[in-house]
């Protein structure tokens, strides 16, 4: 029977943690067993788990001293799991729901592909979490696409998902090989860990998934996007919704490291030039970070998170 380790990290939100671990709950199989980590990134709160109650998924938790962001918090649990004998790491936010067939089906992938690094599901944005929610029917929500496999758009250095805002009526509805994996859920195997590394942890938040999706991809390896396996998102709900100061600093700040390591000659000079309108005519935080990104302050960096 294969090992599958399911790891989330908790901040500020354990009603979302606690929801998450109810859905997975209801994920059965004969052919993998299911154990699930949860990184507590919130030392001054800690979260409450009835180890009891969650016997059936294996539940051990992570508590952290301090706030190691997503790459960090990630990592440790991802060396627990190897340690343990892993076949399979499921990376998948707290603020998600899953299908009870979700897993299998992503595992399904690995039976039957060859070359598989990372196998995506469908992720749908939970309903009321929808970033346009006036243009939906009541009988559309759970049904608007977050992601349906993603690319990269080199001449802006942006991560695309694919579908985002559209009404899933099954154009999505093919396996495909896709370009990069979101890090709000997607299964990666051990080999796989084991022969590239772990997160680049000078991300702390933000990018990793694309950065290690780019590690895969160049070393041969194929991400795969299965719309039979569905999670419903509630987009940003632990960082302080779209928008928020701490976007502004890591997303500005990471998406400067990762043009910097992958992106086109003249998309990195574009990127640059873009980075020094920001360091005199952006939001506070998007000037921090530029500043943070020449001074080679990475990781958690200069926000102040808790």
């Amino acid at each position: 029977m294969k090992k599958v380790f399911a790891l989330t990290i908790n901040y500020k939100s354990d009603k979302e943690t606690k929801d998450l671990l109810e859905s997975l709950l209801s994920v059965t199989s004969k052919d993998f067993k299911l154990n699930v980590i949860v990184i507590d990134n919130y030392p001054r709160k800690p979260i409450k788990l009835e180890s009891e109650k969650y016997k059936k998924l294996g539940l051990r938790v992570i508590y952290n001293d301090r706030n190691l962001g997503f790459a960090q918090g990630n990592n440790k649990g991802i060396e627990i799991a190897l340690k343990n004998g892993a076949d399979y790491v499921l990376i998948i936010n707290n603020d998600t729901i899953v299908d009870k067939s979700f897993l299998t089906e992503l595992i399904s992938i690995f039976d039957t592909k060859d070359s598989v690094g990372i196998v995506a599901p469908l992720i749908y944005f939970e309903k009321g979490y929808e970033f346009h929610k006036e243009r939906y029917k009541e009988d559309e929500l759970g049904k608007v696409i977050w992601y349906a496999g993603g690319e990269i758009d080199w001449d802006n250095v942006l991560a695309k998902h694919r579908g985002v805002d559209e009404i899933d009526i099954g154009q999505y509805s093919q396996v495909s090989e896709t370009e990069f994996a979101s890090g709000c859920a997607f299964l990666i195997s051990a080999e796989v860990i084991k022969n590239l590394g772990m997160f680049d942890e000078k991300y702390f938040l933000y990018y990793e998934d694309s950065d290690l999706s780019m590690r895969i991809r160049r070393k041969g390896y194929k991400i795969y996007f299965n719309p039979k396996s569905l999670v419903w998102h509630k987009n940003a709900s632990s960082a302080g919704g779209s928008g928020s100061t701490l976007q502004d600093y890591y997303i500005t700040r990471n998406r400067l490291l990762f043009a910097l390591k992958y992106a086109p000659i003249r998309s990195k000079i574009a990127v640059l030039r873009e980075s020094m309108a920001l360091m005199f005519g952006g939001r506070k935080w998007q000037k921090r970070a530029v500043i943070d990104f020449y001074s080679g302050k990475f990781g958690k960096g200069s926000y102040p998170v808790t």
